[in-house]
C-alpha cells in the first residue's frame, strides 16, 4: 500500500527549501506520497512560544556557529549548491501561504518549484508581488487570480486551521512531517522518514 508522508510547509523556512528535493526523490524511491500542508509559521511560533533558532539561540554560545556547520553538512551531502541565504529573511509569507492553499492539493508540488529556487537561490523578495507574480506567470499559474484568491475568507481561514491543528498535532516549526501518525521534525530527519518508509 502506498504510504504518504504530511509535509507542513511554509516558504520562509531555509530547512523546508533544503528538505524538499530529497523528500521528492526519498518519496519517488519508496513510491510515497507528499501530501503538502500549508501553515503559517509565524502562527505556530505564536501559539508555541517558539522562535526562529538564529534569535533564540542567539545568546548560546556555539550553537548558531554548529547549526551553519550541519546545514553546510547537509547541503554537500544532498548536492543543494545553489542554495543562498535570502537578506530578506525572515520574510513574510501569508500571502504566498495562501496561493498555496488557493492552488489546490494537486497543483502544491509545482507550485514550490516555481518558487523556492527564486527564494532559495536567486534571493527574491517574497514581498515582490510584481516580482513574484512575474515567477508565477511563467511558471504556468495564473498569478492575478492567485493573488485575488488570497483575500478569500475561507482561503484565509483554511490557513489559520491548517496551522492550529498542525500545532494541535505536536508541531512547533517548519517542516514538519508526519508518516503513519509518527512526527518528525527537521531536514535531519530525513533518514528515519525512510527507514519508516522501508519497514
Amino acid at each position: 500500500m502506498t504510504k504518504t508522508i504530511e509535509l507542513i510547509y511554509d516558504f520562509v523556512s531555509p530547512n523546508a527549501y533544503l528538505a524538499w528535493y530529497p523528500l521528492k526523490a526519498l518519496a519517488e524511491k519508496h513510491d510515497a506520497n507528499i501530501e503538502i500542508i500549508p501553515a503559517f509559521l509565524g502562527g505556530m511560533h505564536k501559539l508555541t512560544g517558539n522562535a526562529p533558532p538564529f534569535i533564540r539561540d542567539a545568546e548560546v554560545k556555539g550553537k548558531n556557529e554548529y547549526a551553519m556547520l550541519e546545514m553546510t553538512r547537509f547541503i554537500t551531502k544532498h548536492g543543494l549548491t545553489k542554495f543562498q541565504m535570502n537578506p530578506h529573511f525572515p520574510f513574510n509569507t501569508i500571502t504566498l501561504q495562501r496561493m498555496l492553499i488557493a492552488v489546490g492539493a494537486d497543483k502544491r508540488s509545482d507550485f514550490i518549484d516555481a518558487l523556492l529556487p527564486a527564494i532559495w537561490e536567486q534571493q527574491l523578495d517574497a514581498s515582490d508581488a510584481e516580482a513574484v507574480g512575474k515567477i508565477l506567470q511563467d511558471g504556468g499559474f495564473d498569478a492575478q487570480a492567485l493573488f485575488a484568491q488570497t483575500q478569500d475568507a475561507a482561503i484565509k481561514q483554511e490557513l489559520i486551521d491548517n496551522t492550529e491543528k498542525a500545532v494541535e498535532r505536536g508541531a512547533f516549526g517548519i517542516p514538519t512531517f508526519f508518516v503513519e501518525g509518527e512526527m518528525y521534525f527537521g531536514k535531519e530527519r530525513l533518514d528515519q522518514i525512510e527507514a519508516q518508509l522501508a519497514g
